[in-house]
């Protein structure tokens, strides 16, 4: 007998073979499945034939709704890769200081907050889809005025309307791609912007490697405006993928939504139950000046259950950060200097293999969140973290410059991007984007985001000063400890949601003790019951 699956409504899709009797069934349904779910001898194989064809191309669209929906996160991504190379080369040409460099770094995440903040409200207003179109946008403009900037001034410049355009984008695509998605695959489909964040981050990196022989004048503009390609996937994806349906009914546009329902539900059945359901959810909001404003007084004045969705998602996309993986992406060559190694086409080599790091083991995280859940992922990103950033203090801290020092380092800091992208990666945006009520939805994920691109602001620019304070190694140590609450955090205040759908999900918080009594890790599969 093969497993349960749980489909977008709850259901239970028992993997039986055509013809197989199924002895169980719902405690709520005491004839059959719905939809088809239960195979009988009087079963219509041409009918299962057409839901079949019907179910795999729902699934490619969501697919590619998903794919285009994360092309901005390919920006962000590449900035940090491409700027940990770059900045070696822009000290060079354009005579900067070492504070003015932490500065270029971290202005973006500081300035992506502003992004981040206005992203909630642009996107309640002008819908999910256009507000990635105006991330892009901004993003490019950014893009294209560092490419030409003549002086540190006018690079300041283009960081900052970059960095504000990324915070439009790493909002809003995890938002959009879970109200599109079915229950069973919505983890795995909001991971795609992380995919595409580390898919980013090592063509920077691979773009440092291959363009670091030109001229200094030249080199490190020339990695800059190859982030100026992606505006054209970009647009290309904005005429194909509709508008989110919540997002539509909470304009009053049901019609549209239903429509929009209909290419991303398997089950043509669903369909009105999943609308009902966002309905009701909605509250019938209007989306007007007067709804922005009720929903900024609820945030500041939240209920008991809405104030623990905010500590859960702000205390995860903060922790995300704060425990330093954009200062190990961006300051990677910094870091295996101190090392030990000097040629810089062999730092810029070592960069390339954190990056494939990276980007390998988010791949294994995309497999196995809906399989095993959120939870345990965070758990085995967050201690894993701790351990590799105890072992590179220990390195940094105790063995001198070497060939052994470098290879722990290298092999430690490889170690510990693995585990962030296994888990905390990841799951920090797929939990900010399905945990808080629709209506609520788009300006509490941009909060989490605050937090997220506060903490990276801080991180990048202050680790280079902290390093000089306290050493490589006594900043790593500082890492490690702060990993270490965050698996406390984990355990304290972080729910599983796998095998739920959004608005079940506002469910888990309502009471909180009896939440970690009683989580269900495979859906309502526990509904089933052994027929008489």
């Amino acid at each position: 007998m093969g497993l349960p699956k749980i489909q977008e409504n709850g259901n239970v899709e028992m993997g039986l073979p055509l013809g197989a009797s199924n002895k169980y069934t719902r405690m709520d349904d005491d004839s059959e499945l719905r939809n088809g779910d239960v195979f009988g001898e009087d079963y219509d194989a041409a009918e299962h034939h057409r839901q079949m064809q019907r179910s795999k191309t729902t699934r490619k669209y969501v697919f590619a709704c998903s794919v285009f929906a994360s092309l901005n996160s390919v920006l962000l991504g590449y900035d940090v890769g491409v700027m940990s190379g770059a900045i070696l080369f822009i000290q060079e040409d354009l005579k900067i200081t070492e504070v003015q460099q932490e500065v270029l770094i971290g202005i973006l995440s500081v300035m992506s907050l502003l992004g981040s903040l206005g992203g909630g409200r642009t996107s309640d207003a002008i819908g999910r889809k256009w507000t990635m179109g105006l991330a892009a946008i901004i993003f490019q403009l950014g893009a294209v005025v560092m490419t030409f900037a003549p002086t540190f001034r006018v690079l300041m410049i283009g960081r900052i309307l970059s960095g504000i355009g990324i915070g439009f984008g790493v909002m809003i695509a995890p938002v959009y791609i879970a109200e599109i998605s079915p229950t069973i695959a919505r983890g795995s489909l909001t991971s795609f912007p992380e995919i595409f964040i580390n898919l980013g981050i090592l063509l920077g990196y691979v773009s440092n490697y291959v363009f670091s022989g030109l001229p200094a004048h030249t080199n490190w503009r020339v990695m800059l405006a190859v982030g100026i390609l992606p505006s054209i996937f970009i647009a290309f994806a904005l005429c194909i993928i509709p508008e989110s349906p919540r997002w539509l009914v909470l304009q009053g546009r049901v019609e549209e939504a239903r429509s929009v329902l209909l290419n991303t539900n398997e089950h043509e059945a669903e369909v009105e139950e999943r609308l009902a359901e966002i309905q009701l959810a909605a509250g019938h909001g209007s989306g007007d000046g007067v709804e922005q404003k009720a929903v900024w007084r609820e945030l500041l004045s939240p209920s008991p259950a809405l104030a623990r969705m905010l500590i859960a998602g702000f205390g995860i996309q903060s922790f995300q950060q704060i425990t330093g993986i954009d200062a190990t992406v961006y300051y990677s060559p910094k870091i295996f200097q101190a090392a030990g190694i000097d040629d810089k086409s062999k730092l810029l080599a070592a960069t390339v293999a954190v990056g494939v790091t990276k980007t390998a083991f988010i791949v294994v995280a995309i497999v196995l969140i809906d399989r095993v859940g959120r939870k345990p992922l965070l758990y085995v990103s967050t201690i894993g973290m701790t351990v590799c950033l105890f072992s590179v203090g220990m390195t940094m801290s105790f063995f001198g410059e070497g060939s052994f020092t470098v290879a722990m380092a290298i092999l430690g800091v490889c170690g510990n991007v693995a585990f962030f992208s296994v888990g905390i990666g990841p799951v920090c945006w797929v939990l900010t984007s399905e945990i808080f009520p629709l209506r609520v939805r788009a300006q509490a994920s941009a909060l989490g985001a605050v937090g997220n691109r506060l903490c990276s602001g801080f991180v990048a620019m202050s680790f280079l000063s902290v390093a000089h304070a306290i050493t490589f190694g006594g900043t790593f140590f500082l890492f490690s400890a702060i990993s270490a609450v965050s698996v406390v955090f984990v355990y304290r205040c972080i729910p599983e949601t796998k095998g739920k759908s959004l608005e079940q999900i506002e469910l888990l918080f309502e009471d909180r003790y009896e939440l970690q009594e009683s989580e269900v890790q495979l859906g309502d599969a526990e509904r089933l019951v052994q027929k008489e």
